[in-house]
């Protein structure tokens, strides 16, 4: 996103992708109303919108016998009042496609970094992999988008305030049927799976205490189906989807951020920046936002010669807010919720908060704009120039 918006800008940007393609599975697969609203006032919408995907208006979540709603997006602000499901390759390569149509844009897949050129303290550019062997490519800014476990932000050791989560996640694929009920969250007797519409398939998230995939893997895929079918009995001849362990996907959960997101000539933004936990599904969410933040902030300084430190300090202070606003959140949640689901073993009742969240609909619409806005949403601001600098 980052590398279009600012190709769009008129400046040249270099996006590296390790991979060959976009081809695989992700985690991320949600778009918020807030990213709708930036595909909107691109002008893209319409477009964007033909890809496949799926749109969930309320979330709900079942705990024990009592099923309690939690969000509703149908009052948002904005042109798109859901949250869209769509693979990530999908937008992802929509983004790209769009990039391409302006000169400055240069995506180098196949391109691994491996690490930074440094020279008199400052980042001057990065070294990376291809098939064709090493390369370096220098910039007068270098941004890690690589992900919370960054190659960049290792490698400009940046120090990292931790936070900590009490869960893992397990994320696999189980077959859907027309008629049946749509997204929603599971709890009972120690256990929480959160399923997500993809059409012919469920996206599932089964949560473990930390550290606890190895005592799942050592009682059996078996055990694990069974667990599953306790949990969310109407998936009972579906298990059989998961063949063995490498059906299933460990997602090791991490809630950090760096004290600071920059050196000279280098900042990091996304999970690079703050890891978060998929509590909301609002990582990618941040991620975006914090990539349009840059682009607006960071555009008028890139104009063929190194960017220094002040629009980057700018772009941390911007962010910062709702980074740890967002993260006391899903902590909240984590130490309150998922924590006593987790040490439970009984049939549970809906904590009292769920329970009135469940009766008062301003609060579900509260709830939706925390998922589906966030606590600042950004709006392009850069102007579209096909005029481009070296």
């Amino acid at each position: 996103m980052l590398g279009f918006l600012l190709a769009r800008a008129g400046i040249e940007v270099a996006v590296l992708e390790k991979h060959a393609d976009f081809f695989r599975d992700f985690r991320g697969d949600t778009i918020h109303p807030s990213t709708l609203e930036l595909m909107s006032e691109l002008g893209l919408l319409d477009e964007f919108l033909a890809l496949p995907h799926q749109e969930v208006v309320k979330l709900r979540v079942e705990i024990g016998d009592s099923s309690l709603r939690l969000a509703d997006f149908s009052r948002l602000p904005g042109r798109c009042k859901f949250l869209a499901f769509m693979p990530q390759w999908d937008f992802l390569n929509f983004l790209a496609e769009h990039g391409k149509r302006y000169p400055g844009f240069h995506l180098h897949v196949e391109t691994n970094v491996t690490d930074l050129i440094v020279e008199s303290d400052r980042v001057v550019g990065v070294r990376a992999m291809t098939p064709a062997g090493p390369l370096e490519i220098r910039a007068d800014l270098v941004v890690g988008a690589d992900g919370r476990h960054s190659v960049v932000r290792e490698k400009a050791g940046l120090a990292v305030i931790e936070t900590g989560a009490p869960m893992d996640v397990l994320w696999m694929r189980v077959p859907r049927k027309p008629d049946d009920p749509d997204a929603f969250g599971r709890v009972n007797h120690g256990k929480m799976m959160v399923l997500l519409n993809r059409g012919d398939y469920w996206q599932c998230a089964f949560i473990i205490p930390k550290g606890g995939y190895d005592g799942v893997q050592l009682k059996g895929i078996e055990a694990f189906r069974a667990e599953i079918v306790a949990l969310v009995p109407f998936l009972q001849d579906r298990t059989l989807a998961l063949r063995d362990w490498g059906d299933v996907q460990l997602l090791t959960v991490a809630v950090d951020r760096l004290r600071n997101w920059s050196r000279p000539g280098l900042l990091c933004i996304g999970d690079a920046a703050h890891a978060m936990s998929p509590i909301g599904g609002v990582g990618i969410n941040l991620a975006l936002q914090d990539a349009v933040a840059a682009a607006n902030i960071l555009a008028p300084y890139l104009s063929g010669k190194p960017v220094g430190s002040k629009p980057l300090q700018a772009l941390q202070r911007r962010r910062t807010f709702p980074t740890v606003a967002t993260q006391r959140v899903q902590v909240a949640v984590q130490n309150n919720l998922i924590v006593r689901v987790l040490r439970g073993t009984g049939k549970m009742t809906p904590p009292f908060a769920l329970r009135i969240v469940d009766k008062l609909p301003f609060l579900q619409q509260l709830f939706a704009r925390f998922v589906g806005l966030g606590f600042r949403p950004e709006h392009i601001a850069t102007k579209e120039s096909i005029a481009t600098h070296a």
